[in-house]
C-alpha cells in the first residue's frame, strides 16, 4: 500500500533530516510547524509511527529519557550518542571504544552493544 506523502509527512520528515541529529517528539513538533503551522503534536505522533512502520526512520533509545528518532540511513551506521544534561539534546557521536569483548566474563559472546554518553554539550558548558 502506497501512503499519501501529506505536508504533515513532509514537514515531519523533513524535519528529522534538517536537524543532523536524533529529535525528540516535541523537538520534531517545533521544527515541523516552520513548515505547518497547525500541525499537532498528535499528528507528529501518527507521523512518526507510520514512518517507523515504513522503515524511513529509526528509534533512538535514551536511558530514563523518551525516545528520539533519526533518519534509517543514520541508524544503520554504527555511531553512539550523547545527551546533554542541560538542554537535554541528543547528539550522533561518531567512532567506537572498540574492543568490548575484553570486558565479558569468560565464555561469553558479544552480539552488539549500544553506548549513551551523558554530560553537558559545547553550547551548554561554555
Amino acid at each position: 500500500m502506497t501512503r499519501r506523502d501529506t505536508p504533515q509527512q513532509r514537514a515531519v520528515r523533513e524535519a528529522l533530516e534538517r536537524a543532523g541529529r536524533p529529535l525528540s517528539i516535541l523537538e520534531i513538533h517545533s521544527l515541523a510547524r516552520d513548515e505547518v503551522p497547525a500541525i499537532g503534536v498528535r499528528t507528529v505522533y501518527r507521523v512518526v509511527g507510520r514512518l517507523l512502520d515504513d522503515g524511513v526512520i529509526s528509534p533512538v533509545p535514551i536511558p530514563g529519557d523518551a525516545d528520539r528518532y533519526e533518519m534509517a540511513a543514520v541508524a544503520a551506521t554504527h555511531h553512539h550518542h550523547f545527551r546533554c544534561e542541560s538542554c537535554e539534546r541528543v547528539f550522533d557521536v561518531s567512532g567506537c571504544a572498540g574492543r568490548l569483548e575484553r570486558l565479558l566474563p569468560e565464555g561469553f559472546t558479544l552480539a552488539g552493544h549500544e553506548l549513551v554518553l551523558w554530560g553537558e554539550c559545547a553550547a551548554c558548558s561554555g
